[in-house]
């Protein structure tokens, strides 16, 4: 009885804790997918979403009219402390709160010093490099655990501060991933949390992911766990946070295609072998496809969109004479040297837009294959003079110099340009300017920028790997396997398509089409809920096992009627 009954329940109180959330900190794709996962709960759902991020130093909190938390007895501020020890040291954090309401969800911000001397969400500035030196500019930050340890208590804290009992706490990536194994494995945390099941979402699995730590006793110091349980849940000799999550919560991954290659195919070792040694203890990573609200990525509103003009890719009677303009106004500012949304500008293109332009937006990364992409552009540009590449991002110091190299180099002069730098104004305006967007990334987990550039009638270029193979080659998009000749051949596939326009006008249609029938977050958002519903019931039976309490029935609500009580 009791079983069926747990089994009923479904999901009103959700938490979540992320790095990274829409327009206040963001890094990568996990700002749109917390941000919109979250939002969706909030509406379409009508759950209680709540979600916990750092006040980084580069936020403003009155810009998204912030307030701080009040402490109702003292009549002051909320302030509370965090153990946060070294090994060998006994010591303290002082958190207090920010909070504010944005798309119907409520935003806590806590505010420490650890976090508000950051100036980026995971890696040092120039900024910060030209005050200390041993602060170099894109590298990570040295203290990223301490960071993520502090996130992860000062949530859990002011969970019991506000006496708030979630139904499920998700964490995204390895930064938030401790959390099942602080409330199971913590004294005081274990009864509080006793009903509140975890689902940790794995964005990237790739090595320089995990946010392990090397040093066991600091990581035993800093968290409170016990060392036969850190010492249990090592990769390569480090301490591994998903490791430590697959004990005590469901793990999920951002494409059912990306969860197959972790733990069935030799694509895995790129993770260290995380997937293999999970499914060699028994546990399944699921997959879910990242959805997207097509609404915030809309041309057909231009000034929301920050672009020169309207159209829509998914009317069958829009010639998509406002893209062109889009592409004619961004090739001038090129030629003018004008600042495109503040980004640097290096290189020039041709002020023509009858011809290809092809695009990418991302982190200037070996993961995001900009290497492969250079040295298939060397051949191709100069067999095809009538095509220009725009490139948008920052990142390595490294790859960032070879784009630089690459727009001199001999024979793409006015034909390959680079905005160092990102912003989502001029992210749009690239967007809706290309008419190829290329993604060559040796692995992807998911990628947004697929669905990004649909939206805006800009037809992918897909390395056909994880989550990019929901690009249907041939009918959304156009995708190739393999390295630098393969990725030459789908883009001499371009260049065809380019010469057939009512084909090419089917294929952004379909494209757009295909995103609202099977990809926004009202259709991801059951398959979440389902994982939800699957952690409470785990952590609700292991409570059983344990002895603790569990009520015979609650308040029961629907997909199709959701409604708080």
């Amino acid at each position: 009885m009791m079983r069926n009954n747990i089994q009923a329940q479904t999901i009103r109180k959700i938490w979540m804790l992320t790095r990274e959330y829409g327009e206040i900190a963001g890094a990568g794709g996990v700002k749109d997918v917390s941000k919109q996962l979250a939002e969706c709960f909030a509406s379409v759902g009508g759950c209680d979403v709540r979600v916990v991020l750092p006040l980084y130093g580069f936020i403003d909190p009155a810009k998204f009219d912030c307030r701080l938390l009040q402490d109702n007895l003292a009549r002051r501020p909320l302030l509370f402390t965090v153990d946060m020890n070294y090994a060998g040291q006994e010591r303290r954090e002082d958190v207090r709160i920010w909070t504010c309401r944005l798309g119907g969800v409520t935003v806590y911000l806590p505010e420490s010093d650890r976090f508000r001397e950051k100036m980026d969400v995971y890696t040092y500035t120039p900024r910060e490099e030209a005050v200390e030196s041993w602060k170099q500019a894109g590298k990570g930050h040295i203290d990223y655990f301490a960071m993520n340890i502090l996130l992860q208590k000062g949530a859990l804290e002011l969970m019991m501060l506000l006496d708030e009992h979630p139904d499920v706490i998700h964490c995204h990536d390895g930064h938030t991933a401790l959390v099942p194994a602080l409330i199971n494995e913590c004294p005081g945390l274990r009864s509080y949390f006793r009903r509140t099941g975890c689902l940790v979402t794995v964005h990237n699995a790739g090595i320089g992911y995990h946010q392990e730590v090397a040093d066991l006793p600091f990581a035993q110091a800093i968290t409170g766990l016990p060392r036969h349980f850190i010492e249990s849940n090592c990769l390569a000799a480090a301490f591994d946070p998903f490791l430590a999550a697959s004990r005590y919560a469901l793990l999920n991954t951002v494409s059912e295609n990306y969860a197959r290659e972790l733990q069935e195919t030799d694509d895995d070792r790129i993770t260290g072998w995380l997937g293999h040694l999970l499914a060699d203890r028994g546990v399944v990573i699921e997959g879910v496809t990242n959805g997207i609200d097509p609404a915030d990525f809309n041309p057909s509103d231009p000034q929301r969109a920050g672009i020169a003009a309207a159209f829509d890719p998914a009317d069958p009677g829009d010639a998509l004479a406002g893209k062109k303009r889009c592409k004619a106004a961004l090739l001038e500012a090129v030629g003018r040297k004008s600042p495109v949304a503040g980004l640097e500008i290096i290189g020039t293109l041709e002020n023509n837009s009858d011809i290809p332009l092809f695009t990418f937006i991302g982190r200037l990364s070996e993961q995001k294959g900009i290497d492969i992409l250079s040295a298939a552009l060397v051949g191709f540009l100069r067999r095809h003079p009538q095509c220009q590449m725009l490139f948008l991002g920052s990142g390595d110091r490294i790859e960032e110099d070879n784009l630089r190299l690459l727009v001199e180099t001999k024979g793409l002069a006015g034909r390959v340009c680079f905005f160092r730098g990102f912003s989502p104004l001029g992210a749009n305006q690239v967007y809706a300017a290309g008419d190829f967007f290329v993604i060559p990334s040796r692995y992807e987990p998911c990628g947004l920028t697929d669905y990004i550039a649909q939206l805006f009638g800009n037809i992918p270029i897909v390395h056909h790997v994880g989550g990019l193979v929901k690009v249907v080659d041939g009918q959304t998009g156009i995708a190739y396997r393999g390295g630098v000749a393969d990725l030459q051949e789908a883009l001499e596939r371009a260049i065809v398509l380019f010469g057939k326009p009512q084909r090419l006008r089917q294929m952004q249609r379909d494209a757009v089409l295909r995103i609202q029938e099977r990809h926004t977050w009202a259709q991801v958002m059951k398959a979440y809920l389902r994982l939800y519903e699957k952690a409470r019931l785990q952590r609700w039976m292991s409570a059983s096992v344990s002895g603790t309490d569990i009520p015979d029935s609650t308040p029961v609500i629907t997909l199709d009627n959701r409604r708080q009580k």
